[in-house]
């Protein structure tokens, strides 16, 4: 009896530590980044659980409850701050970093109390107005995300991206190709599978959101170290492995596909690996929205080697390989397939890499030197055959169009961060990109038949090994000028090597906190933006000779004014309104008078290849109002509602003010999502989440069906470019999920199934002209669609 008692006494004991977690990680001063020893990190709703760093600044609490937590951080002379919504399992080990900020008077008592959740902050110090933290974990729970960053950017106010096929980020009206990607501190090409040159979205994303640490996104007046982009910033981390446990996770689900990924310590200096790898399976479930298959891959990883006497070194990187062979001839002739035409067989490839080396060393107690070196490089090819006298025993198929693009880039940074003192802050650096390009374009649209062969002729309208330089100087500043009252001040400078233009760009910032819940914010700020490779590059046949006319078009050059209210009005509830105008000039346009310009490309796949000889005359603007209403989660719930309400123009070398392609208008997002504990213990979690879309059509330029019959090729009527607007957008999408921890050690499983588009609306995704029918047929986007997903962690 006394030896069962005994057994059952420590199977009781091994459950119970079972179904417990562990949360630790490091603090730090927000404005340094240097560890914090001696702080006391508290387990609410579990008193007498705590811990205090270690001198690196380290922390551990184990044996905590599964589900939802939170810490509270506090340390002599410094505002204490709330870490909510920490998410406790037995499969994995949470690790987080929490910054505190050092009171503004250590005699006094603080008057900005904290919020009680981080993400309201960002994770850059020296950005105030129109920023927003996210964390990889939002990109897995909300309804409709597939697992991608960008489409988890959608759901914030000022973004729009209603398109199911594409995950193009339109910030503010500004076209996608505004937007920046960066990663570990250095710019990035678009990290998408099947994205073309130039472009900076895709169908699928590349990016593995179970690496990402927390992470900013940027709207408007980013802070001096930004440069070269008018639109918006994706300022993306990797987060370090776990350095002292060994942990794995497989997985799969529609989108991303099926995931192997580990994790554990490396080397004797604290050091970790992380390492993941997925294969797509969307194209075999018939969910990719085209009859042929999409085969995609990514590699991930972040090696972090720990702290040593000459600093803290890592190596990180993603790669990525996808293609699709469209062939016609699998087309119904009922079918709306997105991509495939029936008398075409295309073809498809695409990969995109990036690795790179950071450096960070402590100069003195209070400033640290952060160098990064880093290569990069994108490829897209696209390969068309058409057929003729199809189905006939006449029938043949030529080479239509040829396409074979190359970009490689390599990128220096080098960035000093000093805390001079508890009221001032200051940050300097130096980026420095080379790119080199080969880019090459063959085509027989819209070509005259000068060989007599019945066919237009095969041209080569690009054939260009081209390079050029972007250096990028800034220097910044945080000045806590009273409690109250903080100022961000900077510049940043950019050398565009192509035109030889130089360019400075002053920054600033004012945030003035009206009490404990609520501040106001006010930003400026001057951006530059050269022309997209693609144009800058084009061919010109003048006199038998061929000329690149647009490499000497100037900088695009917007100015950003940005007016934010934010109010915390209850505990884990956040309301923020902000208003904003941006002017843009430079803007690359036709010399003879027409609609077109450069501000209104990156509403398709690719760019236009006839605007030859542009001038830097163009203008527009962008103009709205944003309003944000977000419950963070907290008794097993949380909501976030945010509308956009904008308008987006600009003025060709015509002189008319048209809409731009995307001037939607407005943009209403509504997510909610709630927890419930379930089994004997409330261990296990069920999850419900959902959301809802809706925003204003985009602007499109009609088809001339007249002339396009004449023609035998599509041609727009560009006297009306942008005139007439698809129907609103809209969808609903509706999750479930289960979380299941396992009464064995470190063992846990997710569920989720992904209702996406649930009421089937029927959504435009393009109104095009057809050859075959003659016609102008319009395209919708995908319907009704399942996603799913499964991982095991362990």
């Amino acid at each position: 009896m006394k030896k069962r008692f005994m057994l059952f006494s420590l199977l009781f004991s091994l459950i119970s530590f079972a179904q417990t977690g562990v949360i630790r990680g490091t603090i730090v001063d927000k404005q340094s980044e240097k560890s914090i020893s001696g702080a006391t990190v508290e387990l609410l709703g579990d008193p007498g659980k705590g811990s205090i760093t270690d001198e690196k600044g380290n922390f551990e609490l184990s044996n905590v409850p599964l589900g939802r937590q939170t810490i509270r951080v506090s340390f002599l002379g410094y505002e204490s701050s709330t870490v909510p919504d920490i998410d406790v399992t037995t499969g994995k080990e949470v690790i987080i970093s929490v910054s505190l900020v050092e009171k503004f008077d250590k005699l006094e008592e603080i008057v900005i109390v904290s919020d009680g959740n981080n993400k309201a902050k960002s994770i850059n110090k020296l950005a105030a107005v129109s920023v927003r933290q996210f964390s990889p974990e939002e990109v897995n729970r909300y309804a409709g995300g597939r697992s991608d960053v960008a489409r988890l950017a959608s759901n914030f106010a000022g973004v729009s991206t209603a398109d199911d096929s594409r995950n193009d980020i339109v910030v503010r009206g500004n076209s996608p190709t505004g937007l920046l990607w960066r990663l570990e501190g250095i710019p990035i090409p678009s990290p998408n599978h099947f994205s073309t040159f130039g472009t900076t979205g895709s169908p699928v994303s590349a990016l593995n959101p179970n690496l990402l640490a927390n992470s900013d996104f940027i709207t408007s007046a980013f802070p001096a170290e930004y440069g070269n982009a008018l639109g918006g910033v994706f300022d993306l981390g990797l987060r370090k492995g776990n350095n002292k446990e060994y942990e794995y996770s497989v997985g799969v689900a529609a989108f991303p596909g099926a995931e192997l990924m580990a994790e554990g310590p490396l080397g004797k200096k604290g050091g970790s690996f992380l390492v993941a790898a997925r294969y797509g399976i969307v194209g075999s479930l018939g969910l990719a929205g085209t009859t042929a298959q999409p085969n995609y891959n990514d590699f991930s990883f972040n090696l972090d080697f720990g702290k040593g006497k000459f600093g803290n070194f890592s190596v990180f990187g993603i790669f990525g390989d996808s293609n699709i062979d469209l062939i016609g001839k699998d087309v119904e002739l009922s079918d709306d397939d997105l991509f495939a035409t029936r008398d075409e067989d295309s073809f498809v490839t695409s990969g995109f890499g990036v690795f790179g080396l950071k450096h960070t060393i402590d100069i003195g107690s209070k400033s640290y030197l952060k160098t990064i070196i880093s290569g990069s490089v994108t490829r897209n090819t696209f390969e068309n055959d058409r057929y003729f006298n199809l189905e006939t025993p006449t029938e043949f198929k030529i080479r239509w169009t040829e396409v074979d693009n190359t970009e490689n880039r390599i990128t220096f940074s080098t960035l000093f961060n000093s805390k001079i003192s508890k009221k001032f802050t200051f940050r300097t650096g130096l980026l420095l990109e080379q790119y080199s390009l080969e880019n090459k374009l063959s085509d027989r649209e819209q070509q005259d038949d000068n060989n007599g062969d019945g066919q237009p002729d095969f041209v080569n309208l690009i054939n260009n090994n081209g390079a050029y330089s972007i250096v990028q100087p800034y220097a910044m500043g945080q000045f806590r000028l009273t409690e109250k009252l903080t100022f961000n001040a900077g510049l940043h400078g950019q050398y565009f090597s192509l035109n030889e233009e130089f360019v400075f760009e002053p920054r600033t910032a004012l945030t003035y906190a009206i009490n404990n819940k609520s501040a106001i914010n006010i930003g400026y700020g001057l951006h530059h933006q050269n022309a997209a490779a693609p144009l800058l590059f084009l061919n010109e046949n003048i006199g038998g000779n061929l000329v690149q006319s647009n490499k000497a078009l100037d900088l695009v050059r917007s100015a950003h004014y940005v007016l934010g209210y934010d109010l915390r009005f209850a505990d884990k509830w956040r309301a923020k309104f902000e208003i904003y105008y941006q002017a843009i000039d430079k803007a690359a346009v036709e010399r003879i008078p027409s609609s077109y310009s450069s501000l209104t490309e990156g509403a398709d796949f690719g760019f236009s290849t006839d605007k030859n000889s542009l001038v830097s005359t163009g203008e527009g603007f962008n103009q709205g109002v944003e309003f944000t209403l977000e419950k963070f989660f907290s008794k097993g719930y949380n909501l976030l509602f945010t509308t956009s309400f904008f308008e987006s123009r600009y003025t060709g070398s015509d002189g008319v003010e048209r809409d731009s392609p995307f001037n939607n208008g407005y943009v209403i997002n509504a997510l909610a999502g709630k927890e419930f504990k379930i089994g004997k213990a409330r261990k296990n979690v069920f999850t419900i989440n959902t959301k809802f879309t809706t925003a204003g059509g985009r602007y499109y330029t009609p088809v001339d069906l007249a002339a396009s019959n004449a023609a035998g090729y599509e041609i727009r009527d560009d006297a009306n470019a942008f005139s007439e607007q698809y129907d609103a957008y809209l969808r609903l999408d509706l999750k479930f999920g289960f979380k299941l921890n396992s009464s064995k050690k470190k063992h846990s499983h997710q569920f989720y199934v992904d209702f996406q588009n649930i009421t089937n609306n029927t959504n435009v995704f393009s109104k095009d002209y057809n050859r075959l029918t003659q016609q102008v047929n319009q395209i919708d986007q995908i319907g009704f669609q399942p996603d799913f997903g499964y991982r095991f962690q362990f």
